[in-house]
């Protein structure tokens, strides 16, 4: 009896196993490393030489119904905590990603799409300042991504309480800010048609609108908006789109001079020479428009355009990549007749 006792438990055992084996997800790391050289023209480079560092946790599942699911624990540079999010993979029902702190949902997705070799012109060693649309992308969120159909894909966005920080499980948290809810909605559509030439066009936009809870008084509503087109042909890649945001402080009667209103413009070309060189040349412009004090609105004000120009080449040897920036600002941080520059060397190292 006791031999038949053990017999059975090894047979449950076994098939507890199996269970387990066949319903359980995997982990995985992946990570990278890279070293920057970076000398400042017209102004202190001092320590030239950068490090960064992160490492990403990476899990999936899948459920009885075929449903998938991932999750993603992003690790920046010294091992602080960067960002997660969790996606709902629902097959042909669309996708739903719960999101911390990553930014790249919403109409932050689009905030540059430019094609480039390495990063985005504001990137790449200066930013100047440039202001970028952000929507509920700045805050924990959620995302619902359409099924593609006729090459169209679509989101939808919610943030519950827009700028309060990240939420723990078993938690809730309020802000003492003035925005309350924000919503997201973005298009993307590639109308190829069913050819060739028109399979590397892609035509993007999308909007936000962050509620205020201060209608009264200096806060009303924000909006962020974009739209712009992408064209891949062979080995030439072409980008331009616009955007523009509106902060709601509109109270012509405040005591301070804040402008209100930003309008963006970018454009971006890249080549590629082969499958390990790229070269590109990409410009980002950001104008602010419109006072809330109406004593400033007569005078006006120097250093409304910041422009970042970018040239870039990138070369690709196995898991190492070498990266070259070479960046200008005119009217850096919105100050007339401030022109810096820098030069950009990189080595990025994946694992």
């Amino acid at each position: 009896m006791n031999k038949l006792t053990k017999v059975g438990c090894s047979a449950l055992c076994g098939s507890l196993a199996a269970i387990a084996s066949a319903n359980a997800g995997t982990l995985s790391v992946v990570g990278g490393a890279d070293l920057t050289f970076t000398s400042l023209g017209g102004d202190t480079t001092g320590q030239p030489v950068g490090m960064g560092s992160n490492v990403t946790f990476k899990g999936s599942g899948e459920l009885d119904n075929g449903w998938t699911y991932d999750l993603a624990i992003a690790n920046a540079n010294g091992g602080a905590f960067s960002a997660a999010n969790i996606t709902i993979d629902m097959q042909g029902l669309g996708k739903l990603n719960f999101n911390q702190g990553n930014s790249g949902n919403g109409v932050s997705a689009f905030d540059d799409k430019m094609p480039t070799a390495w990063e985005e012109a504001w990137g790449a060693g200066l930013s100047g300042g440039v202001k970028l649309v952000m929507g509920s992308g700045n805050a924990q969120n959620v995302m619902y991504t359409s099924p593609t159909l006729g090459g169209t894909t679509i989101t939808a966005t919610y943030a519950h309480e827009y700028g309060v920080t990240d939420v723990a499980d078993k938690s809730s948290k309020s802000g003492d800010n003035e925005t309350g809810r924000s919503y997201d909605g973005t298009i993307n559509i590639n109308p190829s048609l069913g050819t060739e030439i028109l399979a590397g066009l892609n035509i993007f936009a999308g909007g936000s609108v962050m509620e205020s809870r201060d209608n009264s008084t200096i806060e009303e509503d924000s909006y962020h908006g974009v739209g712009g087109i992408t064209y891949d042909l062979g080995p030439v890649s072409l980008g331009v789109q616009v955007s523009g945001l509106y902060s709601g402080q509109d109270n012509l009667n405040a005591s301070t001079e804040v402008y209100h209103t930003y309008k963006n413009n970018a454009f971006g070309v890249a080549f590629n020479v082969n499958d390990d060189l790229s070269v590109s040349y990409g410009e980002y412009k950001s104008r602010k428009a419109g006072y809330n004090n109406q004593n400033a609105q007569a005078t006006g004000e120097a250093g409304r355009v910041v422009e970042v120009s970018s040239w870039q080449v990138a070369y690709t040897m196995g898991g190492a990549s070498m990266r070259l920036a070479d960046v200008q600002v005119d009217n850096n941080l919105w100050s007339a007749g401030d022109t810096r520059s820098a030069t950009v060397v990189s080595l990025g190292l994946a694992f």
